[in-house]
């Protein structure tokens, strides 16, 4: 290919992932230290790259415009309008992985996870831990992570570039400041959700002497031992991160810390068993407040399990309905997705679900779905998200996908997210009869006659994943470019719905 054509085709690849992070030209040109002109040369092909640029540009916008090692960024063709059949079993949850792989930083043994998701933000996390001494493992196929840490981190040797791409660094916060008086953790990075403060882990951690000053693309921490809660911790925002901040800090706090307004979340959840696995008492799991009975030192060679993941197991009912299938979804952490349920049936869902019976961290329920092919009718109220125990956030988007499927007007309201609404609009592209009405809402007409089409990956990971479901329900073939974000949040997942009969291929571009 001549080199202007190339130019061109990674200016067009740029300019999209530019516009669907939803940022300028100048935006992206301070991220990048460059002039907007300058910018705009690039996305018109008018401009040599060197491969430190697209790194540098892939970074910025979270997006896998260059890989090494590889001819492009991935992509995927699906091949629509098939059924699916068969049974398939939830992995573990991604953000009880990431949340338990920060909290093992409490623990001076050594932590044995099994069946961890095997993802790129667990990989991104990893890649933080091992860059300051911490020695982790895969121990099988079955995904075992192994996890030792060292007698100190050498917190000056962090990978910064891999910290910046997951938003789950903010969970450092709490763990170092036991053991480091000062210390630095880049800007924390992830999906394009709209602006989302730190704010909630600043509040939350300022009570246990943890001062954060932000500047110059960094956190810079100092811990003020004297400083110990003398009432109640609330949380100013039922976050699952912000409570596993609040729940690390006071782990190893000598005393007992009351946490209000906490999530009890799926992931919230697992970090408490597994903290208490530590011998940290943890009263009212499960609940908005927690009592915490911290221990100063941890020293447990520990092996634990993480449930299942409640939002995956939703991604495939989504699949089945969508593509009117008969499929066994097992393993589904049945607690989290009770709301969700309710609302399919009063949608009419059809399905049967199996006895109750205990994940292997011995808490959390499950049960065995098996979804059939259902004739679907809008609800009656609008469909909006709620904290545990409602309808969960990242759930959301789904709905506006199995709402095109269905009879009737839906109304989605995603309160929670500046920029999310927007993303849904993408099922457009293949058919759907989605209407922006503001930022936060939605409105979802249906039945839809999917039809297949070519899409960029939207920077988001559910609203991408609900893109890819869209296109296993579409007439003839589509192709979804740029699908890094769906494979920081999914395990194979092309892979495994190939094995209930979609047909999605991996491609690059030459």
């Amino acid at each position: 290919m001549p080199d202007d054509q190339y130019l061109q085709r990674i200016g067009r690849l740029i300019r999209d992932s530019r516009k669907h992070r939803g940022w300028t030209q100048s935006q992206l040109a301070t991220a990048l230290g460059t002039s907007q002109s300058a910018v705009n040369r690039i996305e018109q092909g008018g401009q040599n790259l060197s491969l430190d640029m697209l790194t540098r540009i892939s970074d910025a916008l979270d997006s896998e415009i260059v890989s090494l090692g590889h001819s492009g960024p991935m992509h995927l063709r699906v091949v629509g309008g098939r059924r699916l059949s068969g049974s398939i079993d939830v992995k573990t949850s991604k953000n009880a992985g990431v949340g338990l792989l920060c909290a093992a930083l409490l623990n001076k043994g050594r932590t044995t996870l099994r069946r961890v998701a095997r993802i790129e933000e667990v990989n991104r996390i990893l890649e933080v831990l091992n860059s300051i001494g911490v020695r982790t493992r895969w121990l099988n196929e079955q995904n075992d992570l192994e996890i030792v840490p060292p007698a100190r981190l050498d917190l000056a040797a962090m990978d910064v570039e891999a910290a910046r791409r997951t938003r789950s660094i903010i969970m450092f916060l709490a763990p170092l400041m036991h053991d480091h008086d000062t210390f630095e953790l880049p800007y924390a990075g992830g999906c394009d959700l709209g602006t989302r403060t730190v704010e909630p882990h600043m509040t939350a951690l300022r009570p246990f002497g943890l001062e954060v000053k932000a500047t110059g693309g960094y956190y810079h921490a100092d811990v003020d031992r004297s400083v110990t809660p003398t009432r109640p911790v609330v949380l100013t925002e039922r976050g699952d991160t912000v409570t596993e901040n609040a729940l690390m800090a006071a782990a190893r706090r000598d005393g007992v810390t009351v946490i209000r307004n906490a999530s009890p979340n799926y992931m919230v959840q697992d970090v408490c068993f597994y903290l208490t696995a530590l011998g940290v008492r943890i009263d009212g799991i499960g609940t908005t407040t927690l009592t915490v009975h911290g221990v100063p030192e941890i020293d447990v060679d520990l092996d634990y399990a993480p449930s299942e993941d409640p939002i995956e197991a939703m991604s495939l009912i989504a699949a089945a309905l969508v593509t009117g299938s008969e499929i066994t979804v097992n393993r589904v952490p049945i607690e989290f997705l009770e709301i969700e349920l309710a609302l399919l049936e009063e949608m009419g869902l059809d399905h049967d679900r199996s006895p109750e019976y205990a994940a292997a961290n011995g808490h959390t329920r499950l049960a065995d779905l098996t979804i059939r092919p259902s004739r679907l009718h809008a609800p009656l109220d609008k469909v909006h998200p709620m904290p545990f125990p409602g309808l969960n956030i990242d759930n959301l988007p789904f709905f506006a996908l199995i709402a095109a499927t269905a009879q009737g007007q839906t109304l989605i309201h995603d309160w929670v997210y500046e920029n999310r609404a927007v993303y849904l609009t993408e099922l457009t592209k293949l058919g759907a009869r989605v209407t922006l009405l503001d930022p936060h809402r939605v409105y979802v007409e249906g039945p839809t006659h999917w039809s297949g089409t070519e899409v960029i990956c939207p920077p988001a990971l559910r609203p991408a994943v609900v893109v890819l479901i869209a296109m296993l329900a579409a007439k003839g073939t589509s192709v979804l470019r740029n699908v890094y974000v769906i494979n920081r949040g999914y395990e194979q997942l092309a892979e495994r719905l190939n094995l209930l009969g979609a047909q999605i291929e991996t491609f690059r571009d030459l």
